[in-house]
């Protein structure tokens, strides 16, 4: 914690602050939104079986008479329990007698039907092509559609566990930069995929390197500004998010072909490789904690001179350095490790509770997934809510610094889990005709949902040392990996109930959110930088209970 000494005499939220803050939040535009991205490339548009008679461009009008597409539609395709054009089955001959029968069946014999053996046709008046178009991912392929997004998540979990490793090992900034060269190529790559098998393959790539960036750039952030600012930068993070999903809207309105927006979406991440690799500096709290002072005071001194602080080169100084990191540089002569944190018995007593925080990330993780990914699933408008829900995200995350700076981290994420999960409830009942109850609730929850992940990524970081920070939210992004991926699986479910998936989500939001009850408070306290940073803190934290209660008592 002594680094924040250091931070203080260049400035914690000065020019290059700022100016960082901006650069990262801009890279981030681009790069969160492929989370969600497939609610576009990959929406499944309305579809029916390809039949001779309607679609065969060489049939006269003598062989069809003067019947209208809809007579045509009738005699070819059948009606599902819907009463609607089946999607998945068509009849093996017409059924030219069903044009009499004005919509009563009782005395028919069922007529013979079969699955779409020539194709499908989709309808494109939302949406001109698609992965599901592109390799007819419906009916008996449906499940490939899931396949994918499954994929991708399995990317986010290897690249939460690698990147954490990586980060801790060789530095934020290089990460970074190597994150970000992957993903433009891999993104692009996968709008000219050729099949699927290697479109899922560069969709796995991809997934992996976007946790990284977005973990990266957080770090890069709190870890050169002081504790006051560390609520607002990952709300800022938060609204980049947010920024980044309305400009993806936009786009996907505009270019209504899957392998356009793809490549509108991952062409422009080659532009942030240069100034990534050139004009950020490596945090130089971890350069310090990893035993690498001289080239933390060499980013300090830059720093202050970004930040107009005069005079930096004769206050800062390698003595300096060494006297104010004393504890921390002798702490790097052990390796840090997980197991670091259960060494001790006061340790153990805080960091069993790290137990409860990955159980917190994999039950939060299930609902906001399957929220996020299966948007188009709540029979909306997708361009309308995925637009709605990242504006109203805006004044959410207002809400949210008055809630994680004024009531705390554990409070505010009680009380944003529980109403989470109560709207996303309150959506499956709500009947259909009410579309704009059923709209106001779908975009209170996608507003929420980003303030629950950005009041996680806030705790977690504040609770782990610098020296294990990137590795130890590896392991807990893991976790919440994979609860992310069992979102797909649960939305399965829909072949028994069209609502039980959203039930389940619903439920486990509102259970998960007693959780963060079991995690220490950390509002307002600064980020421990190594592992005996944790122990003081708690000692500390405990003497100073032991305090109040003496003063107390005194008086009386």
């Amino acid at each position: 914690m002594a680094f924040q000494d250091l931070l203080n005499q260049v400035g914690s939220m000065g020019r290059y602050q700022i100016l960082q803050m901006a650069f990262l939040l801009i890279c981030n535009v681009m790069v969160t939104p492929h989370t969600v991205l497939e609610n576009f490339t990959a929406a499944i548009p309305g579809h029916r079986c390809w039949v001779h008679i309607l679609d065969n461009d060489t049939v006269s009008d003598s062989d069809s008479g003067t019947l209208s597409q809809d007579d045509l539609l009738r005699i070819s395709i059948p009606l599902d329990s819907n009463l609607r054009p089946d999607k998945c089955r068509r009849f093996v001959q017409p059924q030219w007698h069903l044009l009499h029968l004005n919509g009563t069946f009782s005395n028919v014999t069922e007529p013979d039907t079969e699955p779409c053996v020539d194709g499908w046709v989709y309808e494109q008046s939302t949406f001109l092509s698609t992965t599901v178009t592109e390799w007819d991912l419906v009916c008996g392929s449906q499940v490939l559609g899931s396949v994918a997004k499954f994929v991708f998540v399995i990317g986010i979990l290897v690249g939460n566990f690698l990147g954490g490793h990586l980060s801790d090992r060789f530095g934020r900034r290089l990460i970074l930069t190597c994150a970000l060269l992957p993903m433009a190529i891999t993104g692009t790559c996968a709008a000219l995929a050729p099949t699927f098998f290697i479109y899922c393959l560069l969709h796995f790539l991809k997934g992996a390197c976007v946790p990284i960036i977005y973990t990266n750039s957080v770090l890069l952030m709190i870890e050169w500004t002081s504790p006051k600012f560390k609520a607002l930068v990952t709300i800022l993070m938060l609204c980049a998010t947010s920024f980044g999903n309305i400009v993806m809207t936009g786009l996907a309105f505009v270019f209504r072909n899957w392998h356009h927006l793809q490549l509108v979406m991952s062409v422009p991440i080659f532009f942030f490789l240069i100034p990534t690799s050139r004009w950020l500096s490596e945090s130089a709290r971890w350069l310090i904690v990893n035993n690498k002072p001289q080239k933390g005071l060499q980013e300090l001194r830059r720093v202050a001179c970004k930040n107009g602080v005069k005079n930096s080169g004769d206050t800062l100084t390698m003595e300096v350095v060494r006297t104010t990191m004393r504890e921390e540089l002798e702490a790097t002569q052990t390796k840090p490790s997980l197991r670091d944190l259960f060494r001790t018995p006061n340790l153990r007593k805080r960091y069993d509770v790290t137990l409860f925080f990955v159980s917190y990330r994999f039950t939060t993780a299930i609902p906001i997934f399957g929220f996020s990914i299966h948007l188009q699933h709540l029979k909306s408008n997708v361009f309308l809510m995925q637009c709605l829900s990242a504006v109203m995200s805006i004044p959410a995350c207002v809400a949210a610094v008055f809630l994680l700076n004024h009531i705390g981290r554990r409070i505010s994420q009680l009380f944003l889990c529980f109403l989470f999960g109560i709207t996303i409830l309150a959506t499956v009942f709500v009947p259909e005709e009410m579309r704009t109850l059923h709209a106001v609730l779908i975009t209170l929850a996608g507003a929420n949902y980003g303030v629950i992940i950005s009041s996680i990524i806030l705790h977690s970081n504040e609770l782990l040392p610098t020296m294990i920070r990137a590795m130890a939210l590896g392991v807990t992004g893991t976790a919440g990996n994979v609860g992310a991926a069992v979102a797909p699986i649960l939305m399965t479910l829909t072949m028994y109930s069209a609502s039980l998936p959203w039930i389940i989500y619903g439920v486990i939001s509102i259970l998960a959110g007693f959780v963060p009850l079991l995690l220490p408070e950390t509002k307002n306290k600064p980020l421990p930088d190594s592992i005996q940073d944790v122990e003081n803190e708690w000692k500390g934290s405990r003497h100073t209970n032991e305090e109040g209660a003496i003063i107390k008592v005194t008086p009386f």
